[in-house]
Formats: structure tokens, sequence, C-alpha cells
């Protein structure tokens, strides 16, 4: 039986708001975007409250089950995404923050749940298909902090990112960023409590 709730050591970042000096991308990131209280109660209820689901992803050749459980909202039926366009108040709340804060219109949310230090994700590109020619993903992050770690696919010479994202840090990668890095947050041996990942996006729709 635990004696404390998870969010009572869940820590939120104090490095304010800085924009990355990088080649062929647009990173923003806003630590305590979401105070220390909203980020407990969007834990919580997300934690709680979201029908979570495994998937199962190609690698190599075989198919194995993702480290992490998914969840998916979107403004459009999309069965082959097992989309769920009713959006609780709660995720609507959060979402219009970000729209505010990147005058940025967003219609499809990713949810993702790193359950504990086994669960990560390796180096990729997203491939949503996006309504834009850019495609611009707004992260969100409420619980254990974990480290998202950035790479260019090209200029070698650039050192990697590596980024903690707290209890309430918010992170925009727009403009070209995912046309030219890859990101992933890697596994840990320590022993972390669950993280949770909004990432919203403009899916095309059909």
């Amino acid at each position: 039986m635990m004696l404390f709730d998870d969010t009572e050591i869940f820590s939120s970042g104090s490095g304010g708001r800085k924009i990355f000096d990088v080649p062929d991308a647009e990173l923003l990131l806003i630590d305590n975007f979401f105070n220390k209280e909203e980020s407990d109660h969007y834990y919580n209820f997300l934690y709680r409250t979201t029908h979570w689901r495994e998937y199962e992803m190609p690698m190599y050749d075989k198919v194995v089950t993702a480290p992490r459980m998914i969840a998916w909202y979107g403004d459009s039926s999309r069965p082959e995404r097992k989309s769920n366009p009713d959006w609780p108040p709660e995720l609507l709340a959060v979402r219009e923050r970000v729209e505010q804060e990147t005058r940025i219109q967003f219609n499809a949310v990713l949810l993702n749940l790193y359950r504990s230090g086994g669960d990560g994700v390796g180096w990729h590109s997203d491939k949503t298909s996006s309504s834009n020619k850019n495609m611009n993903i707004a992260s969100v992050t409420f619980g254990e902090t974990r480290i998202f770690r950035l790479r260019h696919k090209i200029l070698k010479h650039i050192p990697p990112i590596e980024i903690p994202l707290h209890h309430g840090t918010f992170l925009l990668m727009a403009g070209n960023t995912n046309t030219y890095w890859e990101h992933q947050v890697p596994k840990t041996a320590r022993p972390v409590l669950p993280r949770i990942n909004l990432t919203f996006r403009q899916v095309r729709q059909t």
C-alpha cells in the first residue's frame, strides 16, 4: 500500500523559457508551463481515466509489442487509428492552453504512458500525415522527469541535444524540426514512476 501519491515527488522544471539555436529546427521549451497543482490534476485524471492500450510495431524482421501504452484522440473519426472523437474536458483544456501559446490549431493528440524506466521509444521521426507542409508537434509532459534526446539526421558533427522533460513542461517542435531531426526517450535502469506525454498534432482529415 502506497503511503503517498506519485505526484508528491514529481518535480517541475525551473529553466523557464528557452529557444534552441540549432540548424534546421524550431524548438521552444517552457518549464512549469502548467504549475504543480495543475500538473498533478492532469496527471491523476489522465492516468486513471484514459483507456490505455498496448500496440504492436514492426522491428527489423518481426513484430513486437511497443514498450509503452498509448491512446489517441482526434476531431475526425479515423478507424485505422482507433481514434476517439470524444475529448474529455481536461484534455480539451490542455489543448486550449497549448493553442493559446503557439497560435497553432491542433486536431489530434497521441498520449503515451511510460509505465517505468523499462518503457521508452527509440530514435525516429514522426510519420503521422500532417495537414500542413511542416509537421508542428506540441508536447506536454506530466509525471516523472525523463530525458528527451534529439539528433540531426544529416549533420553528424552537431552534438545531440538532451532535454529533461519535467512535470508540467511544454516542448514545441515546429518548422523543419521533424524533417531534419530524430528524437527518442531512452529507457533507464533507474527506478522511475510513470510519465504521461501528450503530443498534439495537425492531422490531415479524411
